[in-house]
């Protein structure tokens, strides 16, 4: 199991270390939620993540029955996103504390990237999701 947290410490989730695939994402929604040039995320089951620690404290973006993101209330750190109809989650990987064993392996939606942004690794680069 692997531990994550909110800046401010007032949400704290574990999960399962058996992400089944890693990306980051330049898309605008991404870039916004999380003021940065892309987001790295790791994606999972979701029943294979639990909040451990400040569940009543969660600001959820998006329709709740859909697909939605989960921040912190306090801080509006970006927690995970729920996608494809509630079955998995996209864990932001800069909330992890602990070290997972995936790595992204792509980058999507780069037809849409910060123009400011230059990728310089090596990883395959696709205009949506693949």
């Amino acid at each position: 199991m692997l531990a994550g947290k909110c800046l401010c410490g007032a949400v704290h989730y574990a999960v399962k270390d058996e992400f089944v695939y890693a990306l980051n994402c330049h898309c605008s929604n991404c870039r916004r939620a999380t003021g940065s040039a892309f987001k790295p995320f790791a994606g999972i089951e979701h029943h294979k993540l639990s909040l451990t620690r400040g569940g009543d404290n969660l600001l959820i973006f998006g329709d709740e029955r859909a697909a939605h993101d989960v921040h912190c209330k306090t801080c509006g750190s970006l927690m995970y996103s729920v996608v494809r109809e509630g079955a998995f989650v996209h864990v932001t990987l800069g909330t992890l504390v602990d070290n997972p064993a995936i790595r992204p392996t792509a980058h999507i939606f780069v037809g849409s990237k910060a123009p400011w942004f230059t990728i310089t690794d090596q990883l395959p680069q696709y205009d949506e999701f693949p």
